[in-house]
């Protein structure tokens, strides 16, 4: 993997898109986004930039339980036992996008972004993440507050921040 430097501020989406870009280019490697709080908010900042058909592979709206199924082959009994916003969920989701696509990298976010559909358990604004990167697979939840378009926002953000982080090479690679 080549790395690329990241900024130590927050930058907006379509910069962080710009370095996604380059990294995926620069490592051969393809995109597959799974959505379902975002409803395609992920694959619409990626496909903002022109020339993102080099790098960007194809992304899943897959907002229903049975689309998750349909499209992404998770297991119905997983839903079932662990809920569509769930750690189980997420990395299934993304096992499921780089089954069904071309990639080597996904990202994967299932969440509740309200104002309705919370719970004790999961209160609106918890979304799962689950990401596939060249093979290695890890997932990570956050809570973002805010409205319905504010936990959106955060979660395409954070997935794009994230992606970035999980492509560059470890600090020990040569």
């Amino acid at each position: 993997m080549n790395p690329v430097s990241l900024p130590k501020q927050e930058l907006p989406a379509p910069a962080l898109v710009g370095l996604l870009a380059d990294l995926l280019v620069k490592n051969g490697w393809r995109l597959a986004s799974a959505e379902s709080c975002t409803g395609g908010l992920i694959s619409a900042a990626c496909t903002d930039l022109a020339g993102s058909s080099n790098w960007f592979e194809r992304g899943f709206v897959t907002y229903s339980n049975e689309a998750k199924t349909d499209m992404l082959g998770v297991d119905a009994a997983l839903i079932t036992a662990h809920g569509a916003v769930s750690e189980e969920v997420a990395r299934a989701m993304a096992l499921g996008a780089i089954g069904h696509s071309k990639a080597q990298v996904a990202v994967a976010v299932t969440g509740v972004a309200g104002p309705t559909g919370g719970s004790r358990a999961k209160p609106v604004g918890t979304v799962w993440f689950g990401f596939m990167v060249d093979g290695r697979l890890s997932s990570e939840m956050s809570h973002f507050g805010g409205d319905r378009a504010a936990v959106r926002s955060a979660t395409v953000h954070h997935a794009l921040q994230r992606l970035l982080q999980l492509m560059q090479p470890p600090a020990d690679a040569p």
